[in-house]
């Protein structure tokens, strides 16, 4: 396996090369472009590449299916840490263009939501057709299969491209979240401020059979960040959910929630316990009485004493 290098969701000039490059390690990784999420993950299965990185979540668009349904199936793969990255698009064209003169346009699926309102006040008339990532939309601008495309700024100059406009965004603030996954080992230790992500099938469809996945958490106090159904494949009906927890496996509450879905669940799969980004540990709200670690501790130290004529 090559420990040196790192693949992502290409061409080169994406949002997700961006995000990458945030990373300290980054600097001593070959950067290796992929056409796809399942490319970019299947390098790393197959030992071509230590790690990937991927888009999972957008804060307007919801989740990346692409890149939630690759970790659901296939072989196992773990998160070992997240990025957290602003969104904002150029609109990116060949040299001379005008406004006036877009008539096509291309980007992302996940792009378009996130530009709607700009096109339909802009370019009223334009055509849309999604390109498999924003970067290879500015690559057929440049080959001159479309008029314009959304993409970040910075990818402009790779693809001899100028901005025609910057800071494009329906909703402020919004941001894409991208999980750097590698093959399944040990967790990193708790930092006090993580998060732990898994996937779970139901056994069978029932009235009460995804409050009784909801409870496992609940009853020990792990608060959920996300949840999201996806079909299994096996059916209309048949739905695995990926599910985002505050807290790591190390965590008493955690680990004792996944032992309870494993034991209703006819399938768990275990994506990784890593640290929140951008979240600092005296961040993290206060647990709620009766979930620390300690208290998990004494109730089953009580249990002991009680099974052995002690309590």
């Amino acid at each position: 396996m090559s420990a040196t290098r790192y693949t992502y969701l290409g061409p080169e000039g994406t949002f997700t090369e961006a995000a990458l490059r945030t990373l300290p390690e980054a600097a001593t990784r070959e950067l290796v472009p992929m056409l796809s999420v399942p490319a970019a993950l299947d390098a790393v299965r197959n030992g071509e590449a230590a790690a990937a990185l991927v888009p999972i979540e957008n804060s307007v668009e919801g989740g990346v299916t692409a890149t939630l349904d690759e970790l659901a199936s296939g072989q196992p793969l773990m998160i070992y840490r997240e990025v957290l990255l602003p969104i904002a698009f150029a609109l990116l064209v060949r040299p001379g263009t005008k406004l006036s003169e877009v008539k096509t346009v291309t980007g992302h699926p996940v792009a378009q939501p996130q530009v709607r309102n700009w096109l339909r006040d802009h370019l009223p008339d334009a055509h849309w057709e999604s390109a498999a990532s924003n970067a290879d939309g500015a690559r057929l601008v440049q080959e001159g299969r479309y008029d314009a495309a959304f993409a970040g700024e910075f990818a402009a100059a790779t693809y001899g491209l100028e901005p025609l406009v910057t800071d494009i965004h329906d909703a402020e603030n919004a941001e894409t979240r991208f999980v750097l996954v590698g093959r399944p080992a040990r967790p990193a230790a708790p930092t006090g401020a993580d998060k732990t992500s898994v996937v779970i099938w139901l056994g069978d469809d029932h009235p009460g059979a995804l409050l009784e996945l909801l409870q496992e958490f609940a009853v020990r106090g792990v608060n959920l960040m996300l949840i999201q159904s996806r079909p299994t494949g096996a059916g209309i009906g048949n739905y695995c959910f990926a599910v985002d927890a505050e807290g790591h496996l190390s965590d008493r509450r955690v680990a004792e929630a996944l032992m309870g879905l494993k034991r209703i669940c006819p399938k768990v799969r275990f994506l990784g316990s890593y640290p929140r980004a951008g979240v600092a540990p005296e961040d993290v709200r206060p647990l709620r009485r009766g979930t620390t670690d300690e208290e998990f501790l004494a109730a089953s130290d009580w249990l002991a004493r009680c099974q052995d004529g002690r309590a």
